[in-house]
């Protein structure tokens, strides 16, 4: 290669890769002067020069390809320490705001202080506010300083009826009323923490705005839990009043603390993450009699009984255990007054959880199935009520793959794991049924504890380690801001 002088724009990254890229190949067999006369007619095919100036222009082809990949590689990483650095900025606030509505939980569809400190937040980082959706959820549009897509981002904000009995100067002491009972208040899940990142996500991305190709969508969810009896609430009515329109989503991502996880973890899964969950209500009927008399009656006791266990073969004889893990439990069973009384009826209760959306129908056709034909084996009869919950936990696999760049800036990738899915639900899911989306796992666990020991999400024992919250700021702020960048190239 023949030595050349320094053309390029100093600093300019991507003119010094071409300039030398060209030079390259222009000298490529030490030849980069035009075709002479000797270098005419058939045999000008396999001149020198002439080869070296096809094989000019074919690298150069190549170089202008490759400029350009370059340049969009290189672009959306000088985001990532500006938001790094805002995000250590905010953090302190971060963890103020959590301890604030940790003291002060609200159950779903009553979130109203809470909301209010949302939107008066996003108010003053000039973020557009929409309020009152879904009963008490918060809506906040951030306009990025170029056109491109919209992204969503979502925390849910309601507290469970748990009795908190961590020793904490902000524990909760709040008392409320849960379906017609007295209950504690407590933030058990983690949406405290959730609703603390996001308003931090909001002020780091509000200071960069200019940069942002797009529009960001902040979404805070009430009644994630569920709604009180006889209410409609959560990620399912913000759908339906349009949280995800004016302007559209496309693509939205949440995230969820657990101590199943240590501090400064982050774990996802492409697929089905999280199960679909329904529950079921069995109504076995007989005929009362005396308990001396089994015979003259029908027993619904020993029936429900049966119909229990028959139901436990569902999950592990009748549908592929293989293709995914599924669960049928039955949580609770009501029948009868005295000891000496068999009585005309019994009530179940239970849930299904399933990760497959064909053995989902399945599960339910087998449970009415099974109760019914063991029911009419005993002279019985079985009325079966399905409802239907959340749906399965989609982690759109493309949406997936094209964001673990950002989570691996974020937490390092020795910290970025793959991870199995669970049978716990999330009503997430309502989301990711209109949008593609991906929601995440952010570790909140000390990191002296393990798994065993920290106590799980929904106890009255379960504590977030506060040092992990600014993960959780870096790693949505990243996957949004990098979703935004790369989306118009």
């Amino acid at each position: 290669m023949l030595p050349r002088t320094q053309t390029h724009r100093p600093g300019v990254f991507a003119d010094a890769v071409r300039d030398d890229l060209i030079w390259s190949a222009a000298t490529a067999g030490g030849c980069v002067e035009t075709m002479s006369s000797a270098c005419k007619g058939p045999a000008a095919a396999w001149c020198p020069a002439t080869y070296n100036q096809r094989m000019l222009r074919s690298s150069l082809l190549a170089v202008a390809l490759e400029v350009s990949t370059m340049s969009a590689l290189t672009a959306a990483p000088a985001l990532a320490p500006r938001i790094d650095a805002a995000a250590a900025r905010v953090e302190q606030n971060v963890i103020a705001v959590r301890r604030d509505i940790h003291q002060h939980p609200e159950l779903g569809n009553r979130e109203e202080r809470t909301a209010k400190i949302v939107a008066d937040k996003l108010r003053a980082l000039g973020i557009d506010v929409q309020e009152k959706v879904a009963h008490t959820g918060v809506v906040g549009i951030l306009r990025g300083g170029k056109p491109g897509k919209v992204v969503a981002l979502r925390a849910d904000m309601d507290a469970l009826p748990v009795t908190e009995q961590v020793d904490l100067p902000f524990a909760s002491k709040v008392r409320s009323t849960y379906n017609g009972q007295d209950v504690g208040v407590m933030h058990a899940c983690g949406h405290d923490a959730h609703v603390a990142i996001l308003l931090g996500v909001a002020e780091v991305l509000a200071g960069i705005r200019e940069e942002l190709p797009g529009t960001v969508k902040f979404i805070f969810q009430p009644a994630e839990e569920g709604a009180p009896q006889g209410e409609e609430g959560g990620a399912e009515l913000m759908v339906k009043e349009g949280a995800l329109k004016n302007p559209d989503v496309d693509a939205i991502f949440g995230l969820h603390v657990t101590s199943r996880f240590a501090v400064g973890e982050i774990a996802y899964k492409p697929g089905g993450m999280m199960a679909a969950v329904d529950s079921f209500k069995i109504k076995v009927v007989g005929k009362q009699t005396h308990g001396a008399y089994p015979w003259l009656g029908v027993d619904p006791i020993v029936v429900a009984a049966q119909i229990v266990l028959g139901l436990q073969t569902i999950p592990s004889r009748q549908v592929d255990a293989s293709l995914a893990p599924s669960i049928v439990t039955v949580g609770a069973i009501h029948g009868g007054v005295r000891n000496n009384i068999i009585p005309d009826e019994v009530e179940m209760i239970g849930t299904i959880r399933s990760l497959d959306a064909k053995m989902r129908e399945e599960i339910h056709t087998r449970i009415r199935r099974t109760a019914e034909s063991i029911a009419a084996s005993g002279g019985a009869t079985a009325n079966v009520t399905i409802t239907t919950g959340y749906p399965i936990t989609y982690n759109d696999p493309a949406l997936t793959e094209r964001s673990l760049p950002s989570l691996r800036t974020s937490a390092g990738a020795e910290n970025v794991k793959l991870v199995n899915a669970v049978l716990g639900a999330e009503d997430f899911s309502f989301f990711q049924r209109e949008v593609p989306g991906l929601f995440f796992w952010v570790g909140t666990r000390p990191k002296d504890q393990t798994p065993e020991q920290a106590a799980s999400n929904h106890s009255p024992l379960f504590f977030i380690d506060e040092s992990g919250l600014g993960l959780g700021v870096r790693a949505l702020a990243n996957v949004a801001a990098d979703y935004l960048t790369h989306s118009v190239r």
